[in-house]
């Protein structure tokens, strides 16, 4: 189906982990980092382009075919993530927040989605964020 269709989905993903913890210090975040890439990688029809976050969150630049389903995704690379990244103790290293937020945006804004994601500490750390690429629900997207 996808060679008879034209498509540039590009996606901007962010959620949280349970309570907002700072759960992702340097080793976890790595661990977790490589979770979901890996998952991604794996995953046929997407293509990931960025990712990174805070100690409480994540944010990933991908890009899809049409015939993935956004919620089905984040529910494999949430879920899968944890699994891979708490299974090898099994302590309960890293758990997620339920929800998240998917913000679209087009091919030519992909360099400036990068560059946020890539900054993601920076912008914390100075109070510059974005609240639309920030929000994981539409309270907070308003807001």
């Amino acid at each position: 189906m996808v060679d008879h269709v034209c498509h540039a989905i590009y996606l901007h993903l962010t959620w949280h982990t349970k309570h907002s913890q700072p759960l992702l210090q340097p080793k976890l975040e790595h661990l977790t980092f490589k979770a979901i890439t890996d998952r991604i990688s794996k995953t046929k029809g997407v293509w990931l382009h960025g990712i990174n976050g805070t100690a409480t969150h994540v944010h990933l630049a991908i890009n899809i075919e049409p015939s993935i389903t956004i919620s089905d995704l984040v529910k494999d690379l949430k879920g899968g993530s944890a699994h891979d990244v708490n299974s090898p103790t099994r302590d309960r290293l890293l758990e997620w927040q339920r929800g998240y937020g998917v913000v679209s945006f087009g091919a030519n804004n992909l360099p400036w989605v990068l560059d946020y994601i890539e900054k993601q500490k920076q912008h914390h750390a100075a109070n510059r964020i974005h609240k639309r690429l920030e929000a994981t629900t539409m309270d907070e997207q308003s807001s």
